[in-house]
């Protein structure tokens, strides 16, 4: 048994095996040892426990995700199926792992006896359908012959592109290690260990030399190998990271060796899975290259291609990084998973270099990007998670790529893992949440604390220190970065106004100067019980200005309060519109608790100007109340508009637009998608323009329609369509051909056109014709063979 394995205790709540020297220098106290009584996350982690995952599992049981393993069983028999269901992605497997492994840790601190006996009854499922070899992929095993489109004929033969057949069993590991630790049942951790040996087997040095096409399949080998200390396991985690690139693409970041890459670039989640899969294999073999690498990356996207809140992966093409400083707001991909993968890169990070940078990422990415993934009823889910929205975007139960939802559920129940650390005789706190944690030192030193706070709303933490025996010990206090003066830890971000009052921190209620070592207050005393610490971080609400590189942020301010930061939503503004709004730079910024909205926030207040354009097109103000709520807690009320940055300057403000009778009619269309940028007044600045569009994807060569329905009948006779086309980024192109019919009684006929029906980019296409009495026009689009179809705006005179 090699003994430098050690519990990542993060996701494993209990040491298996002794430690040696080489591994993290930091060591997270376990999620078990950490119990949190506090009003903020507390409740959410009951949601997460009592609705979230049993939500999860039922959509798991509605959608097939379930059933899949039953079929591949029945295959495996030898039973015939009757027209057996392919799963709709060969990857929907890991979503009954990912719940598994939620429910696993919910297991670890609140014993269930219905939800274990669900679980055990789901793991006889998913052991029926392994194979003899230990082989399991319910895409290819249901039907052998004629497997899922993107599984290849043969095992691993498409891996490297889309067959997610190593994916799969990564967020198996991470299952069965944390069913094994929180109920000591083996029965999962066997299926694991079974497809792990074929792995091992099957690739490495004179074998098989592949690397996973989405990448996670590092990280779980690695947690078995800290579970079962069978080295084979941590060597093929190496394995697949040495082997990747550099012929493959940016994608999934095979276009370089992983030790010569310095800029995240790619599929924002395989990138982040892919950064904590090499930080342990650094952390447990000493490969100073990987180390390299993941600090240049990370220095890369908390300088260049990180959001205000915390989410990572800028573009929907390909869920993926964009360019340095391309940081849209209303295309904002920001995908829930990419965050939650970034706070597991960022933790790593700390448990490798003691800095506190990394908790500030983690806590930014926290507070925002990822919480806003989740609804406060724990029930729908943001895939996307944008900073500016015209009402197109709203939460959903479930998708059809479902891995936000299943991400959630793992990430919020060992939520208290992230709150202390310690290595040798120094304990560090992170996280302010009120609870109570018994931490066990080095030196058979057994250390409880417990914390008072009403944190993020309040910025006074009371940290009651109670050591097993009274000694010389270090407590490193973090002092955020927010309140320190700094809003991220680079110059992408940077606050705008100052804040007088500084950071106070007492001792037994006796002052003590702070002297930051890597954004820690060192605390070196001989600590007795009853020892109290006290924090008092001032929270004013605070304006943050983006680098002048950020196209997207300039002439505007995003606010921040503490941790959180805060946007305006349409049901607090008057008129419903927030993203028409100057907030001028001297207006006071006045923050007040709600207990009765949105589940108690602190809301911002002030006064802002609403701009309008009157019929001749000129921009009129007329001064408001203006009011922000926190980013996580937006579209909990319904669909409408959203902005995180405010224009401060009326050159970047976003005047609301003429009622015209375009935008008053009522659009239908023949798509599924929300088709309000149709008719929102909205100029777009190309036909590429990713903030404003509708389009018929995934629908190809077919015709479909767009319906104006008019306040009441009017005389029209021209129009004018501005054509969304995404050539370089996706499937979107111009249409083969379109037409305009006018409402004539039940029926619809179409106009005498005065001239052609145009498909031009970056123009409005205009084309007059007859005039015609209706209350209503038809655009009737067909689509170019092979491609889809969209429009950015549709006017008509």
């Amino acid at each position: 048994m090699n003994m430098r394995c050690l519990t990542y205790s993060l996701v494993l709540a209990i040491p298996m095996l002794a430690a040696s020297p080489r591994d993290y220098p930091v060591k997270p106290v376990p999620f078990t040892s950490v119990h949190l009584n506090d009003a903020f996350w507390a409740p959410r982690i009951e949601t997460n426990r009592k609705v979230t995952i049993p939500f999860a599992f039922q959509k798991c049981e509605e959608t097939g995700r379930v059933e899949n393993f039953i079929n591949a069983a029945k295959a495996l028999r030898g039973e015939t199926l009757v027209d057996p269901k392919m799963p709709g992605y060969p990857f929907d497997d890991t979503d009954v792992y990912k719940v598994i492994e939620g429910a696993s840790y919910t297991l670890s601190v609140q014993p269930d006896p219905l939800l274990s006996a669900y679980v055990d009854r789901l793991i006889e499922k998913i052991a029926a359908a392994q194979e003899k070899d230990g082989y399991l992929y319910t895409a290819r095993s249901i039907n052998p012959a004629q497997p899922h489109r993107w599984a290849g004929a043969k095992r691993w033969e498409l891996e490297e592109v889309n067959s997610h057949e190593l994916y799969n069993l990564g967020h198996l590991y991470e299952a069965a290690v944390a069913h094994f630790q929180a109920t000591g049942k083996r029965s999962l951790l066997e299926i694991a260990l079974k497809t792990a040996d074929l792995l091992v087997e099957t690739f490495g040095p004179g074998k098989q030399a592949i690397w996973p096409g989405h990448q996670i399949t590092e990280m779980g080998l690695v947690k078995l190998y800290r579970a079962t200390g069978n080295e084979r396991y941590l060597d093929l985690a190496k394995f697949l990271l040495d082997v990747r690139g550099p012929k493959g693409r940016p994608y999934n970041q095979a276009h370089l060796r992983v030790v010569d890459q310095t800029e995240a670039v790619g599929h924002a989640v395989r990138a982040t899975y892919m950064y904590s899969g090499i930080a342990d294999v650094a952390a447990l073999t000493g490969e100073a290259a990987y180390l390299n690498a993941i600090d240049r990356i990370w220095e890369n996207v908390a300088g260049k291609k990180l959001y205000i809140t915390g989410g990572i992966g800028a573009t929907g093409a390909g869920e993926a990084f964009g360019r340095n400083y391309e940081l849209p707001n209303m295309s904002a991909y920001n995908e829930t998973c990419a965050a939650i993968g970034n706070d597991y890169w960022n933790h790593r990070l700390f448990l490798l270099h003691a800095d506190a940078r990394y908790i500030d990422v983690l806590e930014r990415t926290l507070y925002n990007g990822l919480l806003s993934g989740v609804s406060l009823d724990g029930k729908t889910f943001f895939y996307p998670n944008p900073l500016e929205s015209n009402g197109q975007h709203a939460r959903s139960p479930w998708f059809g790529v479902a891995c936000c939802p299943g991400n959630i559920t793992r990430f919020l129940a060992s939520l208290p893992g992230y709150v202390y650390a310690q290595t040798g005789e120094t304990l560090f706190v992170n996280l302010f949440a009120a609870g109570t944690a018994k931490i066990a030192m080095n030196g058979n030193r057994a250390v409880a604390l417990s914390q008072e706070t009403r944190y993020p709303w309040d910025g006074l933490v009371k940290i009651t220190v109670n050591p097993e025996r009274r000694g010389k010990f270090t407590i490193n206090v973090r002092i955020p970065g927010w309140a320190r003066g700094e809003a991220v830890p680079s110059d992408l971000y940077r606050f705008v106004d100052r804040a007088d009052e500084p950071v106070r921190l007492r001792i037994n209620n006796k002052a003590v100067p702070i002297a930051l070592d890597k954004g820690y207050a060192s605390l070196e005393r001989d600590w007795k019980r009853g020892d109290v610490i006290e924090l008092n971080l001032p929270m004013p609400v605070r304006r943050v200005a983006a680098h002048e590189q950020v196209a997207a942020d300039r002439g505007r301010v995003a606010l921040q309060r503490g941790p959180l930061v805060y946007c305006a939503e349409w049901p607090d503004n008057p008129g419903g519109r927030v993203r028409n709004l100057l907030l001028p730079d001297e207006a006071p910024l006045q923050a007040g608790f709600k207990a009765d909205l949105l589940s108690g926030i602190t809301a911002v207040k002030s006064r802002a100007f609403a701009l309008t354009y009157d019929a001749q097109g000129k921009a009129v103000r007329k001064e408001q109340e203006f009011t922000a709520i926190p980013y996580y807690a937006w579209a909990n009320r319904g669909r409408g508009q959203m902005a995180v940055w405010i224009a401060n300057t009326e050159a970047a403000a976003k005047p609301a637009p003429w009622p015209t009778i375009a935008i008053r009619s009522q659009v239908t269309t023949s798509g599924r998608k929300n088709p309000r940028t149709i008719n929102d007044g909205e100029e777009p600045r190309s036909s590429n323009d990713p903030d404003s569009y509708f389009d018929w994807w995934p629908k190809k060569g077919s015709t479909e329609w767009v319906e104006y329905a008019f306040e009441k009948p009017a005389t029209v006779s021209e129009t004018e369509i501005y054509w969304f086309d995404d050539t370089g980024r996706g499937e979107v192109r111009v249409p083969a051909s379109w037409r305009i019919l006018y409402k004539d009684g039940a029926g619809w006929k179409p106009v005498d056109p005065l001239g052609p029906y145009g498909v031009e980019r970056d123009r409005y296409n205009r084309v007059a014709f007859k005039p015609v009495t209706t209350g209503g026009l038809r655009l009737e689009v067909t689509l170019q063979p092979n491609w889809s179809a969209g429009l950015q705006e549709w006017k008509v005179r």
